[in-house]
């Protein structure tokens, strides 16, 4: 199968290219050859690689700055997204659009579900949405994967910032009263992979189609039990730690809002397409491993 994708330095990205091998091709198209705030002619460039599906995972994702920059949030989120959609029912083969809990409000006390009306609170958000809603409208063929709290053994995420910090500090304040699920790219390539295999094999199965949420099991947890959660694994591999006090997102401020609850409910990416992603302590430790193994902390 060959997976043409949007993006090229990304975590996700970056986390399907290490899938890559003689049963995955991937294809992966970034600046300058591809700029979602100017697509152009995106079906020509695409069939030049005659991709199986196309998978979107560029995106403007500068949470804060996106609030003075909506213009090139909405272009790139929203009408970008929905380019590589139209581009991708050109060319007849299925699109793989990857979104975010930012399109909810942060309310509620359970695991949010597809069917659970949206409502960003930020620019980011709202972008996001709207390219959930070009997609679906230019491409019947599609899957939009939902997921949350994003993390790798590379790029910019919580878990290397953490430890960044733990390496100069003793103690850390962090958000306390925000949940969520950690998620890592690695099993969120892993997911992708398989869903869009199914895609492929399957063009007129419409049950495989729509929207899906994709996070690890195991949450709902804060960002300041994360962090804690980060520095005791690392400590068991001779890495970094600190102390981490738990603060109100009050204390905090930040220009963009953040949403409070980001617990989203994998039931029906497990019951229609078969894919569970693994606990996110186990999927934790795996990315402190390699953190280790690439001498992060020496």
């Amino acid at each position: 199968m060959r997976l043409v994708v949007t993006g090229s330095q990304g975590q996700v990205v970056r986390a399907l290219i290490e899938r890559a091998g003689p049963e995955l091709e991937i294809v992966a198209l970034g600046r300058p050859e591809l700029d979602l705030e100017h697509p152009g002619d995106l079906a020509a460039l695409f069939s030049r690689h005659a991709p199986d599906a196309i998978v979107n995972a560029a995106a403007y994702t500068a949470v804060d700055k996106a609030e003075s920059e909506r213009e090139t949030a909405f272009a790139v989120n929203g009408a970008g997204a929905g380019a590589v959609a139209a581009a991708a029912r050109r060319l007849n083969v299925p699109v793989v659009q990857i979104s975010t809990d930012y399109v909810f409000d942060g309310s509620g006390d359970r695991p949010l579900r597809e069917t659970d009306p949206t409502g960003p609170i930020g620019v980011y958000g709202a972008s996001k949405l709207a390219g959930e809603q070009a997609v679906a409208a230019a491409a019947p063929d599609h899957v939009i994967l939902r997921t949350a709290w994003v993390y790798a053994p590379f790029g910019a995420n919580f878990v290397r910032t953490m430890l960044r910090l733990a390496a100069a500090r003793d103690e850390l304040k962090v958000v306390g009263d925000q949940f969520g699920t950690p998620t890592s790219a690695l099993d969120i390539a892993a997911a992708i992979e398989s869903v869009a295999r199914h895609l492929v094999a399957r063009r007129d199965a419409a049950r495989l189609r729509g929207i899906f949420h994709m996070t690890a099991k195991g949450g709902p947890i804060s960002w300041a039990d994360f962090a804690a959660e980060i520095f005791r694994q690392s400590a068991l591999r001779g890495g970094p730690g600190a102390r981490v006090t738990a603060i109100p997102t009050s204390e905090y401020p930040t220009p963009a809002r953040r949403p409070a609850w980001s617990c989203l409910d994998g039931g029906k990416l497990a019951a229609i397409h078969g894919v569970t992603l693994p606990d996110w302590r186990d999927a934790l430790a795996q990315t402190i491993e390699r953190l280790a193994a690439q001498g992060e902390w020496q």
